[in-house]
């Protein structure tokens, strides 16, 4: 079978080949046999059609316009995506005419049938981008004064399905309702913070009723007042063979935990020697304790800031006058939010500065360690503990570190990546926009800690510290406490420059009243762990996970700490 058509385009012939010259001869009306063996089996002629010259040009000429235009439309469209297709309902809503919006469907037409024709649904891309668009626009504007605001999110559905509020309507109440619940959230922090600062703060109840029972026994027991240590071991409270540790703190509670874990963790008991320095009111409590709970083995002095020759006022003339300076007491003790523009200052800030105004340091129980050559004539070497501290490995080894000529044995708080405690250098504690701060420290000089510190009191008493103490103190009195704002480790931290000798940080485990997230594996390494911060072990606000390391040293048993109901 054949198919041919003919130049002129004006006939198509189909044919079928001959299968021999017999069959040629043959054929009848029914077909034309030509000389080729093919049989024509139908011939079908076409009329011919003229398009003229006129014709055939105006056609390529509208293309030529047409196809561009169309061309560029579709690009358009397809780069500025639906915006501007979502416009024609909202056109109509506000009584556009209908040219206008024929246009805009017009323009659209192939950006909202196109998908559907290929089986696919655009709208929810082109309600998200619409939304999108409003959002942006309501973020830039304020809110209208007599928005009503729901108060939950069930309120919110509510409303909207009863007043039939538009998007934008919407976003502004959804805008509403975000700023409150910020706001809201911002001050309930505040809130904690305060509410946190004066937990730290106070004496819990127990406390304070161990406290007082203990200062009634020493008047009326005998015992309570017996002398401590006895007099046959006077001598070695000045024995530079035997490990002397100081203790300065007005809590009974912390100071025998302190006391405690040290004789549990040492490998020699019987050759350590405990200074317990407090206030005068507390000296009486202080004692009787120590007296009706000796620590068997180890030797425990009882003394009271009154009882020290040294510390008068002539010696302390600083911390005399930090304590009477109205304007110091009212820092400390006055209304710590006045003054402060709670919505410029961050909750980290806050916590900052309520920290720094904690009364404690303007005790000179916390100053008292800077006058420990003074206090302690006939030591050589001591170890200084704080009160928020417990002992958990035999600590007789910080006698043997070779402090290189320096005074002070203590852990640099510059080498860990925490933000509060392990990362400290000089900036986190110092004014470095005070020129005078500017002209004498260097503001990445690492930072150390107080807390458990082995102290060369005999190089300590042939340098300046004390001096260099006092006279930065006075400074910072002189600036209104512009230098620095936080207790008394800055000055210590310029007085003792150049006496430093870092230790193994393996010594000293610091953070455990700041972060609840100090991990159980660090603290049992530990030799010494330190609570520093507002979340004391013997407070309410103490971390659960870490109040056992604690509290394991407190003797449940003893009638006092019964009596009190204490934790």
């Amino acid at each position: 079978m054949q198919l041919h058509l003919s130049p002129s385009m004006r006939s198509i012939t189909i044919s079928s080949s001959s299968s021999s010259s017999s069959s040629s001869s043959s054929s009848n009306g029914n077909g034309n046999s030509n000389n080729n063996g093919i049989v024509d089996l139908m011939k079908i002629k076409v009329a011919a059609r003229h398009m003229s010259y006129r014709t055939l040009f105006y056609t390529i000429f509208i293309l030529a316009v047409v196809l561009p235009f169309v061309f560029i439309t579709t690009a358009v469209v397809t780069l500025e995506g639906v915006d501007n297709c979502s416009s024609l309902e909202k056109d109509s809503h506000l009584g556009i005419g209908l040219t206008s919006s024929f246009l805009h469907g017009s323009e659209c037409l192939g950006r909202r049938f196109g998908p559907k024709l290929l089986g696919k649904d655009d709208s929810g891309l082109r309600l998200v981008k619409d939304f999108h668009k409003i959002l942006n626009q309501v973020n830039t504007e304020k809110i209208p004064s007599g928005l009503k605001i729901p108060e939950s999110f069930n309120h919110l559905a509510s409303d909207m399905k009863n007043n039939q509020y538009d998007a934008k309507t919407f976003a502004f109440m959804l805008k509403a309702m975000i700023e409150k619940l910020e706001k809201d959230l911002r001050e309930a922090k505040f809130a904690e913070l305060m509410n946190k600062h004066f937990a730290a703060s106070s004496i819990p109840k127990g406390i304070h009723c161990l406290s007082l029972r203990l200062t009634d026994e020493y008047s009326s027991n005998a015992h309570a007042r017996k002398q401590l240590p006895p007099p046959e071991l006077l001598p070695l409270l000045s024995d530079n063979s035997y490990h002397h540790f100081v203790v300065s703190t007005d809590n009974i509670l912390a100071a025998s935990v302190v006391v405690s874990s040290t004789v549990q963790s040492s490998l020699s008991p019987e050759r350590i020697v405990f200074h317990i320095v407090t206030d005068k009111k507390t000296y009486a409590g202080m004692h009787s304790w120590f007296a009706l709970n000796p620590v068997f083995t180890a030797i425990v002095e009882v003394k009271g800031v009154h009882q020290f020759d040294w510390l008068t006022r002539e010696n302390v003339p600083v911390l005399e006058a930090i304590e009477s300076h109205n304007g110091i007491r009212n820092y400390y003790h006055g209304n710590h939010v006045a003054g402060t523009n709670l919505s410029e200052t961050t909750p980290r800030m806050f916590a900052s500065k309520l920290q720094a105004r904690s009364p404690k340091y303007i005790s000179l129980l916390n100053h008292l360690r800077i006058y420990l050559p003074e206090l302690f004539p006939n030591l050589d070497k001591v170890v200084f503990l704080d009160d928020d501290v417990v002992v958990q490995r035999d600590l007789s080894p910080l006698w043997e570190i070779d402090l290189e000529g320096k005074v002070n044995g203590a852990v640099q708080t510059c080498q860990g990546e925490d933000e509060w405690v392990m990362s400290k250098r000089f900036r986190n504690y110092f004014n470095f926009s005070h020129p005078l701060i500017v002209e004498n420290l260097d503001p990445e000089e690492c930072a150390w800690a107080y807390g458990m510190n082995i102290f060369d009191l005999r190089s300590w008493r042939k340098t300046h510290i004390r001096d260099t103490y006092h006279s930065w103190l006075k400074e910072n009195l002189r600036s209104s406490l512009t230098l620095w704002k936080l207790g008394t480790l800055p000055p210590a931290l310029i007085a003792f420059r150049g006496h430093v000798r870092p230790i193994d940080s393996s010594w000293h485990l610091l953070g455990l009243g700041y972060q609840n997230k100090t991990s159980i594996e660090s603290v049992n390494q530990a030799a010494v762990i330190h609570y520093n911060g507002q979340s004391k072990p013997w407070l309410p606000i103490g971390f659960e996970h870490l109040r056992p390391f604690w509290t394991k040293h407190v003797n449940y048993s003893n009638d006092f700490i019964r009596n009190c109901h204490i934790l």
